[in-house]
Protein backbone atom coordinates (compact mmCIF):
# COMPACT_ATOMS: atom_id res chain seq x y z
CA UNK A 1 0.00 0.00 0.00
CA UNK A 2 1.43 3.62 -0.94
CA UNK A 3 0.65 6.84 0.42
CA UNK A 4 0.48 10.27 -0.04
CA UNK A 5 3.51 11.96 2.27
CA UNK A 6 1.21 15.26 2.61
CA UNK A 7 -1.58 13.10 4.13
CA UNK A 8 -2.42 11.81 7.53
CA UNK A 9 -2.53 8.34 7.48
CA UNK A 10 -4.70 9.45 10.45
CA UNK A 11 -6.49 12.49 11.20
CA UNK A 12 -9.20 11.67 13.54
CA UNK A 13 -11.69 14.54 15.22
CA UNK A 14 -14.03 14.71 18.18
CA UNK A 15 -13.64 11.45 18.51
CA UNK A 16 -16.43 10.49 21.80
CA UNK A 17 -17.24 7.29 23.28
CA UNK A 18 -20.09 6.91 25.49
CA UNK A 19 -21.96 3.98 27.46
CA UNK A 20 -25.49 3.91 29.24
CA UNK A 21 -23.65 5.37 32.50
CA UNK A 22 -22.00 8.62 30.29
CA UNK A 23 -19.64 9.88 28.56
CA UNK A 24 -16.19 7.65 28.39
CA UNK A 25 -13.99 9.56 26.17
CA UNK A 26 -14.91 13.13 25.53
CA UNK A 27 -13.66 14.47 22.20
CA UNK A 28 -10.04 13.47 21.20
CA UNK A 29 -8.16 14.44 18.46
CA UNK A 30 -5.70 12.33 17.14
CA UNK A 31 -3.32 12.65 13.59
CA UNK A 32 -0.97 9.80 12.20
CA UNK A 33 1.46 10.68 9.53
CA UNK A 34 3.07 8.04 7.93
CA UNK A 35 6.13 6.08 9.88
CA UNK A 36 5.12 8.05 13.07
CA UNK A 37 5.03 6.94 16.06
CA UNK A 38 2.53 8.54 18.61
CA UNK A 39 2.46 7.50 22.09
CA UNK A 40 -0.97 7.16 24.31
CA UNK A 41 -0.35 7.44 27.70
CA UNK A 42 -2.07 7.37 31.29
CA UNK A 43 -3.19 5.31 34.15
CA UNK A 44 -6.26 2.59 33.83
CA UNK A 45 -9.23 4.52 33.19
CA UNK A 46 -8.50 7.57 30.92
CA UNK A 47 -9.56 6.21 27.98
CA UNK A 48 -6.57 4.74 26.00
CA UNK A 49 -8.01 1.32 24.85
CA UNK A 50 -11.44 2.59 24.57
CA UNK A 51 -9.95 5.18 22.18
CA UNK A 52 -8.21 2.80 20.02
CA UNK A 53 -11.03 0.10 19.82
CA UNK A 54 -13.39 3.18 18.88
CA UNK A 55 -10.74 3.69 15.91
CA UNK A 56 -10.99 0.12 15.03
CA UNK A 57 -14.68 -0.11 15.51
CA UNK A 58 -14.07 -3.14 18.03
CA UNK A 59 -16.35 -1.17 21.15
CA UNK A 60 -18.11 -3.65 23.78
CA UNK A 61 -21.57 -4.02 23.00
CA UNK A 62 -23.72 -1.25 24.48
CA UNK A 63 -20.78 1.32 23.57
CA UNK A 64 -20.93 3.75 20.65
CA UNK A 65 -18.77 6.13 18.98
CA UNK A 66 -19.08 9.40 17.21
CA UNK A 67 -16.54 11.60 15.16
CA UNK A 68 -15.30 12.05 12.09
CA UNK A 69 -12.05 9.67 10.96
CA UNK A 70 -10.07 9.93 7.89
CA UNK A 71 -7.69 7.55 6.60
CA UNK A 72 -5.26 7.61 4.16
CA UNK A 73 -7.43 10.78 2.96
CA UNK A 74 -10.88 8.91 2.90
CA UNK A 75 -13.54 10.40 5.22
CA UNK A 76 -15.67 8.14 8.00
CA UNK A 77 -18.38 8.88 10.04
CA UNK A 78 -17.50 7.04 13.76
CA UNK A 79 -21.43 7.20 14.22
CA UNK A 80 -22.46 5.66 10.55
CA UNK A 81 -22.40 2.56 8.76
CA UNK A 82 -18.58 2.39 8.75
CA UNK A 83 -17.17 -0.50 6.85
CA UNK A 84 -15.13 -2.11 9.35
CA UNK A 85 -14.97 -5.49 7.84
CA UNK A 86 -12.98 -3.76 4.71
CA UNK A 87 -10.80 -1.19 6.64
CA UNK A 88 -9.70 -3.41 9.42
CA UNK A 89 -6.58 -5.23 8.12
CA UNK A 90 -6.19 -3.48 4.99
CA UNK A 91 -6.38 0.31 6.42
CA UNK A 92 -5.63 -0.09 10.10
CA UNK A 93 -4.84 -2.87 12.44
CA UNK A 94 -5.38 -3.47 16.56
CA UNK A 95 -2.07 -5.75 18.64
CA UNK A 96 -3.42 -6.45 21.13
CA UNK A 97 -1.87 -6.80 24.70
CA UNK A 98 -2.05 -10.71 25.21
CA UNK A 99 -1.22 -12.28 22.20
CA UNK A 100 -2.27 -16.30 23.75
CA UNK A 101 -5.57 -14.98 24.08
CA UNK A 102 -5.97 -12.63 21.15
CA UNK A 103 -4.26 -15.35 19.13
CA UNK A 104 -6.80 -18.97 18.61
CA UNK A 105 -5.44 -21.80 20.69
CA UNK A 106 -7.31 -24.27 18.47
CA UNK A 107 -5.72 -22.79 14.72
CA UNK A 108 -2.23 -22.92 13.90
CA UNK A 109 -0.08 -20.00 13.54
CA UNK A 110 0.52 -20.38 9.77
CA UNK A 111 -3.91 -20.50 9.64
CA UNK A 112 -4.04 -17.48 12.06
CA UNK A 113 -1.59 -15.48 9.61
CA UNK A 114 -2.72 -16.77 6.49
CA UNK A 115 -6.65 -15.48 6.73
CA UNK A 116 -6.11 -11.95 5.89
CA UNK A 117 -4.05 -13.87 2.80
CA UNK A 118 -5.49 -14.73 -0.91
CA UNK A 119 -5.91 -18.06 -1.57
CA UNK A 120 -3.50 -18.65 -4.25
CA UNK A 121 0.05 -18.39 -2.93
CA UNK A 122 -1.23 -18.41 0.78
CA UNK A 123 2.01 -20.39 1.68
CA UNK A 124 4.01 -18.68 0.59
CA UNK A 125 3.24 -15.50 1.85
CA UNK A 126 2.75 -17.02 5.26
CA UNK A 127 6.48 -17.81 5.44
CA UNK A 128 7.65 -14.64 3.78
CA UNK A 129 5.87 -12.77 7.08
CA UNK A 130 7.37 -14.77 9.61
CA UNK A 131 10.39 -14.65 7.99
CA UNK A 132 9.85 -10.82 8.10
CA UNK A 133 9.16 -10.57 12.08
CA UNK A 134 11.96 -13.17 12.30
CA UNK A 135 10.21 -16.49 13.23
CA UNK A 136 11.57 -19.90 10.93
CA UNK A 137 9.07 -21.54 8.72
CA UNK A 138 8.20 -23.95 10.49
CA UNK A 139 6.36 -21.71 13.13
CA UNK A 140 3.15 -22.16 10.80
CA UNK A 141 2.59 -25.48 12.25
CA UNK A 142 2.74 -24.35 15.54
CA UNK A 143 -0.06 -23.73 17.86
CA UNK A 144 0.39 -20.66 20.09
CA UNK A 145 0.38 -22.79 23.21
CA UNK A 146 4.25 -24.27 21.77
CA UNK A 147 5.32 -20.83 21.71
CA UNK A 148 7.23 -18.44 23.83
CA UNK A 149 5.71 -15.21 25.14
CA UNK A 150 7.62 -13.18 22.00
CA UNK A 151 7.53 -15.64 19.50
CA UNK A 152 3.54 -15.56 20.29
CA UNK A 153 3.92 -11.58 19.85
CA UNK A 154 5.61 -11.50 16.33
CA UNK A 155 2.97 -14.58 15.17
CA UNK A 156 0.77 -12.02 16.01
CA UNK A 157 2.40 -9.06 14.72
CA UNK A 158 2.65 -11.15 11.38
CA UNK A 159 -1.36 -11.50 11.20
CA UNK A 160 -1.40 -8.23 11.87
CA UNK A 161 0.44 -6.68 8.77
CA UNK A 162 -1.08 -9.47 6.46
CA UNK A 163 -3.07 -7.45 4.61
CA UNK A 164 -0.57 -4.67 4.63
CA UNK A 165 -2.76 -1.70 7.11
CA UNK A 166 -0.89 1.72 6.85
CA UNK A 167 -1.58 1.64 10.47
CA UNK A 168 -0.72 -0.26 13.51
CA UNK A 169 -2.72 0.30 16.87
CA UNK A 170 -0.33 -1.31 19.81
CA UNK A 171 -2.15 -1.77 23.30
CA UNK A 172 0.32 -2.34 25.69
CA UNK A 173 2.10 -4.86 22.94
CA UNK A 174 4.96 -5.81 25.42
CA UNK A 175 3.40 -5.16 29.24
CA UNK A 176 3.41 -9.43 29.96
CA UNK A 177 7.40 -9.71 28.26
CA UNK A 178 10.95 -9.46 29.55
CA UNK A 179 12.97 -6.48 28.85
CA UNK A 180 15.25 -7.93 26.41
CA UNK A 181 12.22 -9.59 24.65
CA UNK A 182 10.46 -6.21 25.04
CA UNK A 183 13.19 -4.32 23.54
CA UNK A 184 13.33 -7.04 20.51
CA UNK A 185 10.26 -6.98 19.81
CA UNK A 186 9.70 -3.03 19.51
CA UNK A 187 12.89 -3.34 17.65
CA UNK A 188 11.04 -5.16 15.29
CA UNK A 189 8.39 -3.21 15.23
CA UNK A 190 10.08 0.19 14.70
CA UNK A 191 12.08 -1.93 11.01
CA UNK A 192 8.69 -3.04 9.70
CA UNK A 193 7.61 0.88 10.17
CA UNK A 194 10.31 1.80 8.26
CA UNK A 195 10.27 -1.26 5.77
CA UNK A 196 6.52 -0.11 5.39
CA UNK A 197 6.49 3.91 6.13
CA UNK A 198 3.56 2.53 8.90
CA UNK A 199 2.30 4.50 10.94
CA UNK A 200 2.68 3.41 15.01
CA UNK A 201 -0.14 4.43 17.97
CA UNK A 202 1.23 2.78 20.72
CA UNK A 203 -0.64 2.27 23.90
CA UNK A 204 1.46 1.93 27.40
CA UNK A 205 1.52 2.79 30.45
CA UNK A 206 5.81 2.81 30.59
CA UNK A 207 6.60 5.88 30.36
CA UNK A 208 10.41 5.23 30.01
CA UNK A 209 9.33 2.94 26.80
CA UNK A 210 7.47 5.82 25.61
CA UNK A 211 9.90 8.88 25.69
CA UNK A 212 12.31 6.37 24.07
CA UNK A 213 10.11 5.61 21.08
CA UNK A 214 7.66 7.53 20.15
CA UNK A 215 7.66 10.94 18.15
CA UNK A 216 5.03 12.65 20.08
CA UNK A 217 3.20 11.77 23.13
CA UNK A 218 -0.27 12.02 23.96
CA UNK A 219 -0.84 12.32 27.80
CA UNK A 220 -4.74 11.08 28.36
CA UNK A 221 -6.99 11.37 31.63
CA UNK A 222 -10.43 10.69 32.50
CA UNK A 223 -11.14 10.28 29.12
CA UNK A 224 -9.67 13.71 28.32
CA UNK A 225 -6.50 14.83 26.69
CA UNK A 226 -4.27 16.43 29.49
CA UNK A 227 -1.51 16.70 27.00
CA UNK A 228 -0.11 16.72 23.90
CA UNK A 229 3.50 16.88 21.82
CA UNK A 230 6.88 16.31 21.13
CA UNK A 231 8.28 13.10 23.32
CA UNK A 232 10.99 15.26 24.74
CA UNK A 233 9.00 18.25 25.41
CA UNK A 234 6.64 16.45 27.60
CA UNK A 235 8.52 13.81 29.34
CA UNK A 236 11.41 16.67 30.12
CA UNK A 237 9.02 20.06 30.82
CA UNK A 238 5.64 18.40 31.36
CA UNK A 239 3.14 21.73 31.55
CA UNK A 240 0.33 19.27 33.04
CA UNK A 241 0.54 18.74 36.61
CA UNK A 242 -0.42 15.06 35.70
CA UNK A 243 2.34 14.46 33.56
CA UNK A 244 5.02 15.73 36.21
CA UNK A 245 3.44 13.92 38.76
CA UNK A 246 2.72 10.20 36.20
CA UNK A 247 6.39 10.99 35.42
CA UNK A 248 7.55 11.19 38.85
CA UNK A 249 6.35 7.46 39.97
CA UNK A 250 8.39 5.76 37.35
CA UNK A 251 11.62 3.91 39.51
CA UNK A 252 14.45 5.05 37.88
CA UNK A 253 17.05 2.01 37.27
CA UNK A 254 19.86 4.10 38.23
CA UNK A 255 19.61 4.05 42.06
CA UNK A 256 17.25 3.81 44.71
CA UNK A 257 15.04 6.21 46.39
CA UNK A 258 13.90 6.18 50.15
CA UNK A 259 10.37 6.11 49.34
CA UNK A 260 8.81 6.25 45.48
CA UNK A 261 6.70 9.33 44.44
CA UNK A 262 2.59 8.72 44.12
CA UNK A 263 -0.58 10.22 43.25
CA UNK A 264 -3.21 9.63 45.83
CA UNK A 265 -6.45 8.62 44.65
CA UNK A 266 -7.09 7.05 41.84
CA UNK A 267 -8.92 7.99 38.45
CA UNK A 268 -12.87 9.53 38.94
CA UNK A 269 -15.01 7.89 35.85
CA UNK A 270 -15.00 10.14 32.77
CA UNK A 271 -18.75 11.26 33.37
CA UNK A 272 -18.28 12.20 36.68
CA UNK A 273 -15.85 15.30 36.49
CA UNK A 274 -17.44 17.08 33.49
CA UNK A 275 -17.41 20.70 34.05
CA UNK A 276 -14.31 20.94 35.85
CA UNK A 277 -10.89 19.66 35.49
CA UNK A 278 -10.78 16.08 35.81
CA UNK A 279 -7.65 15.90 37.80
CA UNK A 280 -8.22 18.60 40.39
CA UNK A 281 -9.10 16.65 43.15
CA UNK A 282 -5.73 14.94 43.21
CA UNK A 283 -3.42 18.15 42.12
CA UNK A 284 -1.31 20.19 44.23
CA UNK A 285 -1.84 23.22 42.26
CA UNK A 286 -5.62 23.12 41.76
CA UNK A 287 -7.52 26.75 42.33
CA UNK A 288 -11.33 27.27 42.61
CA UNK A 289 -11.32 27.88 38.62
CA UNK A 290 -10.15 23.92 37.83
CA UNK A 291 -13.16 22.90 40.02
CA UNK A 292 -15.58 25.29 38.15
CA UNK A 293 -14.53 25.03 34.46
CA UNK A 294 -13.13 22.27 32.24
CA UNK A 295 -9.65 23.69 30.37
CA UNK A 296 -9.29 23.41 27.19
CA UNK A 297 -6.10 22.77 24.90
CA UNK A 298 -4.11 25.56 24.45
CA UNK A 299 -0.19 26.05 23.26
CA UNK A 300 2.49 26.03 25.95
CA UNK A 301 4.38 29.39 24.82
CA UNK A 302 8.06 28.29 24.27
CA UNK A 303 9.25 31.12 22.42
CA UNK A 304 8.68 29.25 18.74
CA UNK A 305 4.91 29.13 18.60
CA UNK A 306 4.80 26.18 16.64
CA UNK A 307 5.85 23.53 18.58
CA UNK A 308 2.92 21.51 18.89
CA UNK A 309 3.05 21.36 22.58
CA UNK A 310 -0.60 22.01 24.12
CA UNK A 311 -1.93 21.59 27.43
CA UNK A 312 -5.22 21.40 29.43
CA UNK A 313 -4.16 23.47 32.05
CA UNK A 314 -4.99 26.84 33.31
CA UNK A 315 -1.62 26.98 35.44
CA UNK A 316 1.09 25.59 33.15
CA UNK A 317 3.47 28.03 33.98
CA UNK A 318 3.42 26.81 37.50
CA UNK A 319 3.93 23.09 36.91
CA UNK A 320 7.33 21.68 37.33
CA UNK A 321 9.08 18.45 36.77
CA UNK A 322 8.53 16.61 39.95
CA UNK A 323 11.92 16.04 41.72
CA UNK A 324 12.67 12.25 41.55
CA UNK A 325 16.70 12.40 42.28
CA UNK A 326 16.08 12.04 45.76
CA UNK A 327 18.50 11.25 47.84
CA UNK A 328 19.55 7.85 47.10
CA UNK A 329 20.02 4.78 49.68
CA UNK A 330 22.82 4.22 50.64
CA UNK A 331 24.29 0.33 50.27
CA UNK A 332 24.91 -1.34 53.15
CA UNK A 333 28.12 -0.30 55.16
CA UNK A 334 29.80 -4.04 54.79
CA UNK A 335 28.18 -4.63 51.52
CA UNK A 336 30.40 -7.32 49.52
CA UNK A 337 31.02 -6.53 45.74
CA UNK A 338 28.82 -8.02 43.39
CA UNK A 339 30.41 -11.87 42.17
CA UNK A 340 30.41 -12.91 38.75
CA UNK A 341 29.46 -16.75 37.69
CA UNK A 342 30.18 -19.14 35.66
CA UNK A 343 27.98 -18.92 32.49
CA UNK A 344 27.84 -22.73 33.11
CA UNK A 345 29.31 -23.98 36.51
CA UNK A 346 29.32 -27.04 37.58
CA UNK A 347 26.05 -27.99 39.40
CA UNK A 348 27.78 -29.07 42.25
CA UNK A 349 30.24 -26.43 43.24
CA UNK A 350 28.54 -22.76 42.01
CA UNK A 351 30.38 -19.89 43.88
CA UNK A 352 28.09 -17.63 44.84
CA UNK A 353 27.25 -14.54 47.12
CA UNK A 354 26.13 -15.50 50.50
CA UNK A 355 23.62 -13.70 52.35
CA UNK A 356 24.11 -12.17 55.48
CA UNK A 357 23.98 -14.79 58.25
CA UNK A 358 22.08 -16.26 59.41
CA UNK A 359 19.78 -16.91 57.11
CA UNK A 360 16.47 -17.78 57.38
CA UNK A 361 16.05 -19.26 53.89
CA UNK A 362 18.43 -21.26 52.29
CA UNK A 363 18.29 -23.15 48.85
CA UNK A 364 20.94 -25.34 47.87
CA UNK A 365 21.40 -27.34 44.91
CA UNK A 366 18.03 -26.92 43.56
CA UNK A 367 17.48 -28.74 40.01
CA UNK A 368 13.90 -29.14 38.61
CA UNK A 369 13.42 -30.80 35.31
CA UNK A 370 10.24 -30.87 33.19
CA UNK A 371 9.10 -33.40 31.16
CA UNK A 372 9.65 -32.99 27.17
CA UNK A 373 12.24 -30.07 27.96
CA UNK A 374 15.60 -30.53 26.92
CA UNK A 375 16.96 -28.72 29.59
CA UNK A 376 16.44 -28.46 32.94
CA UNK A 377 14.57 -25.36 34.63
CA UNK A 378 16.92 -25.12 37.52
CA UNK A 379 20.12 -26.37 37.43
CA UNK A 380 22.04 -26.54 41.03
CA UNK A 381 20.46 -23.14 42.10
CA UNK A 382 21.41 -21.70 45.54
CA UNK A 383 20.43 -18.78 47.22
CA UNK A 384 20.45 -17.12 50.70
CA UNK A 385 17.91 -14.95 52.44
CA UNK A 386 17.90 -13.41 55.81
CA UNK A 387 15.60 -12.28 58.23
CA UNK A 388 14.35 -9.16 56.91
CA UNK A 389 16.37 -8.86 53.90
CA UNK A 390 14.57 -8.21 50.02
CA UNK A 391 16.51 -10.38 47.72
CA UNK A 392 15.31 -9.88 43.90
CA UNK A 393 15.42 -12.76 40.83
CA UNK A 394 15.63 -11.36 38.04
CA UNK A 395 15.89 -12.67 34.02
CA UNK A 396 14.64 -13.46 31.03
CA UNK A 397 11.19 -15.79 30.63
CA UNK A 398 12.51 -19.01 30.44
CA UNK A 399 15.30 -18.39 32.76
CA UNK A 400 14.03 -20.29 36.18
CA UNK A 401 13.31 -17.85 38.26
CA UNK A 402 9.52 -18.35 38.54
CA UNK A 403 10.08 -22.08 38.95
CA UNK A 404 12.55 -21.14 41.56
CA UNK A 405 9.62 -19.54 43.55
CA UNK A 406 7.39 -22.08 43.05
CA UNK A 407 9.56 -24.70 44.56
CA UNK A 408 10.93 -22.50 47.81
CA UNK A 409 6.70 -22.12 48.48
CA UNK A 410 5.75 -25.75 47.75
CA UNK A 411 3.92 -25.31 44.53
CA UNK A 412 6.52 -27.81 42.61
CA UNK A 413 8.65 -30.15 43.45
CA UNK A 414 12.10 -30.26 43.08
CA UNK A 415 14.01 -33.45 41.04
CA UNK A 416 17.24 -32.54 43.01
CA UNK A 417 18.82 -30.20 46.14
CA UNK A 418 16.83 -28.58 49.05
CA UNK A 419 14.86 -25.82 50.62
CA UNK A 420 14.96 -24.97 53.93
CA UNK A 421 13.67 -22.64 56.19
CA UNK A 422 16.00 -21.46 59.49
CA UNK A 423 17.43 -24.86 59.12
CA UNK A 424 13.74 -26.72 58.82
CA UNK A 425 11.57 -27.48 55.74
CA UNK A 426 10.00 -24.93 54.91
CA UNK A 427 5.99 -24.35 56.42
CA UNK A 428 2.99 -23.17 54.37
CA UNK A 429 2.16 -21.00 56.80
CA UNK A 430 5.62 -19.16 57.43
CA UNK A 431 6.45 -18.30 53.48
CA UNK A 432 3.48 -17.46 51.34
CA UNK A 433 2.56 -16.78 47.89
CA UNK A 434 1.83 -13.28 46.24
CA UNK A 435 0.48 -13.77 42.40
CA UNK A 436 1.07 -12.02 39.39
CA UNK A 437 -2.44 -11.48 38.47
CA UNK A 438 -4.57 -11.21 41.79
CA UNK A 439 -7.87 -10.87 40.03
CA UNK A 440 -7.27 -14.85 38.96
CA UNK A 441 -5.61 -15.09 42.49
CA UNK A 442 -8.87 -14.12 43.93
CA UNK A 443 -12.12 -16.13 44.36
CA UNK A 444 -14.54 -14.05 42.07
CA UNK A 445 -17.60 -15.60 43.75
CA UNK A 446 -16.18 -14.69 47.41
CA UNK A 447 -16.13 -11.12 49.09
CA UNK A 448 -12.94 -9.89 50.09
CA UNK A 449 -13.67 -10.25 53.66
CA UNK A 450 -14.40 -14.18 53.28
CA UNK A 451 -11.29 -14.64 51.53
CA UNK A 452 -9.45 -13.09 54.05
CA UNK A 453 -11.53 -14.94 56.95
CA UNK A 454 -10.75 -18.29 55.45
CA UNK A 455 -6.89 -17.52 55.75
CA UNK A 456 -6.95 -16.21 58.90
CA UNK A 457 -9.82 -19.33 59.63
CA UNK A 458 -6.78 -21.63 58.25
CA UNK A 459 -3.71 -20.40 60.69
CA UNK A 460 -6.69 -20.53 63.46
CA UNK A 461 -6.70 -16.96 63.75
CA UNK A 462 -10.64 -15.07 64.62
CA UNK A 463 -12.56 -13.35 61.42
CA UNK A 464 -12.34 -10.42 63.73
CA UNK A 465 -8.99 -9.81 62.57
CA UNK A 466 -10.31 -8.65 59.31
CA UNK A 467 -10.55 -5.28 59.88
CA UNK A 468 -7.13 -5.14 60.80
CA UNK A 469 -5.82 -7.13 57.96
CA UNK A 470 -7.45 -4.13 55.41
CA UNK A 471 -6.07 -1.63 57.35
CA UNK A 472 -2.36 -3.07 57.20
CA UNK A 473 -2.62 -3.45 53.65
CA UNK A 474 -4.31 0.57 53.25
CA UNK A 475 -7.75 -0.34 52.56
CA UNK A 476 -11.04 1.09 54.10
CA UNK A 477 -12.88 -1.62 56.61
CA UNK A 478 -15.40 -1.59 53.78
CA UNK A 479 -13.71 -3.04 51.41
CA UNK A 480 -14.61 -6.01 53.48
CA UNK A 481 -17.91 -6.31 51.46
CA UNK A 482 -16.75 -6.05 48.32
CA UNK A 483 -16.15 -8.80 45.72
CA UNK A 484 -12.30 -8.28 43.67
CA UNK A 485 -14.12 -7.13 40.35
CA UNK A 486 -15.44 -4.07 41.93
CA UNK A 487 -11.93 -3.53 43.02
CA UNK A 488 -8.89 -1.84 40.94
CA UNK A 489 -6.00 -3.84 40.14
CA UNK A 490 -3.62 -1.81 42.42
CA UNK A 491 -6.43 -2.89 45.36
CA UNK A 492 -7.01 -5.95 44.39
CA UNK A 493 -2.91 -7.20 45.22
CA UNK A 494 -3.58 -4.96 48.29
CA UNK A 495 -5.93 -7.89 49.07
CA UNK A 496 -4.02 -10.66 47.62
CA UNK A 497 -1.05 -9.33 49.81
CA UNK A 498 -3.52 -9.11 52.91
CA UNK A 499 -4.69 -12.50 52.21
CA UNK A 500 -0.87 -13.69 51.98
CA UNK A 501 0.26 -12.10 55.65
CA UNK A 502 -3.41 -13.73 57.30
CA UNK A 503 -1.56 -17.25 58.07
CA UNK A 504 1.39 -14.67 60.27
CA UNK A 505 3.72 -15.25 57.45
CA UNK A 506 7.34 -14.26 57.75
CA UNK A 507 8.49 -14.41 54.03
CA UNK A 508 6.75 -12.91 50.82
CA UNK A 509 7.33 -14.68 47.58
CA UNK A 510 6.25 -12.44 45.59
CA UNK A 511 6.11 -13.23 41.73
CA UNK A 512 6.17 -10.24 39.27
CA UNK A 513 3.16 -8.98 41.26
CA UNK A 514 3.36 -5.48 40.17
CA UNK A 515 4.42 -6.05 36.49
CA UNK A 516 0.62 -5.33 35.19
CA UNK A 517 -0.31 -1.70 36.69
CA UNK A 518 0.16 1.66 36.10
CA UNK A 519 3.36 3.33 37.45
CA UNK A 520 1.18 5.72 39.87
CA UNK A 521 -0.26 2.18 41.40
CA UNK A 522 3.03 0.44 40.95
CA UNK A 523 4.45 3.24 43.21
CA UNK A 524 2.24 2.77 45.98
CA UNK A 525 2.28 -1.02 46.12
CA UNK A 526 6.29 -1.09 46.34
CA UNK A 527 5.70 1.63 48.83
CA UNK A 528 3.55 -0.66 50.58
CA UNK A 529 5.90 -3.91 50.71
CA UNK A 530 8.61 -1.33 51.88
CA UNK A 531 6.41 -0.45 54.86
CA UNK A 532 5.40 -3.86 55.74
CA UNK A 533 9.10 -5.18 55.80
CA UNK A 534 9.79 -2.37 58.07
CA UNK A 535 7.14 -2.49 60.60
CA UNK A 536 6.18 -6.50 60.45
CA UNK A 537 9.91 -7.37 59.85
CA UNK A 538 8.83 -9.34 57.16
CA UNK A 539 11.53 -10.89 54.13
CA UNK A 540 10.95 -10.82 50.39
CA UNK A 541 12.00 -13.29 47.87
CA UNK A 542 10.94 -10.61 44.62
CA UNK A 543 10.73 -12.10 41.48
CA UNK A 544 10.77 -9.74 38.66
CA UNK A 545 11.73 -9.21 34.96
CA UNK A 546 11.88 -5.23 35.59
CA UNK A 547 15.44 -4.27 37.10
CA UNK A 548 14.01 -0.74 37.60
CA UNK A 549 11.59 -2.61 40.38
CA UNK A 550 14.50 -4.58 41.65
CA UNK A 551 16.81 -1.67 42.42
CA UNK A 552 14.09 0.13 44.51
CA UNK A 553 12.90 -2.85 46.31
CA UNK A 554 15.83 -5.19 46.66
CA UNK A 555 19.43 -5.15 48.93
CA UNK A 556 20.70 -8.08 46.65
CA UNK A 557 19.93 -9.62 43.65
CA UNK A 558 20.48 -13.32 41.93
CA UNK A 559 20.66 -12.86 38.39
CA UNK A 560 19.48 -15.89 36.59
CA UNK A 561 19.80 -17.52 32.74
CA UNK A 562 18.72 -20.67 31.70
CA UNK A 563 18.42 -22.23 35.20
CA UNK A 564 21.27 -21.07 36.71
CA UNK A 565 22.65 -17.86 38.50
CA UNK A 566 25.30 -15.99 36.98
CA UNK A 567 25.61 -13.32 38.99
CA UNK A 568 24.70 -11.84 42.50
CA UNK A 569 25.54 -9.57 44.71
CA UNK A 570 24.50 -5.95 46.63
CA UNK A 571 21.72 -4.58 43.79
CA UNK A 572 23.88 -1.37 43.64
CA UNK A 573 26.97 -3.60 42.62
CA UNK A 574 25.13 -5.34 40.34
CA UNK A 575 23.17 -2.98 38.47
CA UNK A 576 25.32 -0.46 38.97
CA UNK A 577 27.81 -1.99 37.67
CA UNK A 578 27.41 -5.78 36.17
CA UNK A 579 30.10 -7.91 35.60
CA UNK A 580 28.74 -10.55 33.73
CA UNK A 581 27.86 -10.45 29.92
CA UNK A 582 23.99 -11.59 30.47
CA UNK A 583 23.34 -8.74 33.23
CA UNK A 584 24.99 -6.02 30.40
CA UNK A 585 22.89 -7.27 27.72
CA UNK A 586 19.43 -7.12 30.38
CA UNK A 587 20.41 -3.38 31.32
CA UNK A 588 21.56 -2.62 27.89
CA UNK A 589 17.76 -3.56 26.84
CA UNK A 590 16.29 -1.09 29.14
CA UNK A 591 14.55 1.68 27.54
CA UNK A 592 16.65 4.97 28.07
CA UNK A 593 15.44 7.95 30.09
CA UNK A 594 16.16 10.35 27.34
CA UNK A 595 15.50 9.43 23.41
CA UNK A 596 18.45 9.30 20.84
CA UNK A 597 17.57 11.95 18.46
Amino acid sequence: MTHDPVTPLLDARDVRVTSAAGVLVAGVDLTVAPGETVAIVGESGSGKSMTARALTGLLPEGVHATGRLELSGQAYDLAGRTPWQRIRGSEIALLLQDPFTSLSPVHRCGQQIGWALPRAGRAAGVARLLAEVGLPAETAGRYPFQLSGGMRQRVAIAAALAAGPGLLIADEPTTALDVTTQHEVLELVAGLQRARRMGLILITHDLRLARARADRIMVMYAGRLAEEGPAAEVMDRPAHPYTARLAACDPPVTHRLPALPTIPGSVPRPYAVSGACAFADRCDLAAEVCRTAEPALAEVADGSGNSGHRVACVRPADVRPVAVLLPAVPPPAAAPPAVPLLETPPATAVPQEAGPSPALLTVRGLIKRFPGSAAPALDGVDLEVAAGEAVAVVGESGSGKTTLARCVVGLERPDGGSVAFAGRATGPRRVQYVFQDPYSALNPGLTVGASLAEALRAAGRPRSEVPGLLDLVGLPAAYARRRPQALSGGERQRVAIARALAPGAEVLVCDEPVSALDVSVQAQVLNLLSDLRRDLGLTLLFITHDLAVARQVADRVYVMHRGRVVEAGPVGDVLGAPAHEYTQRLLASVPAATRAE
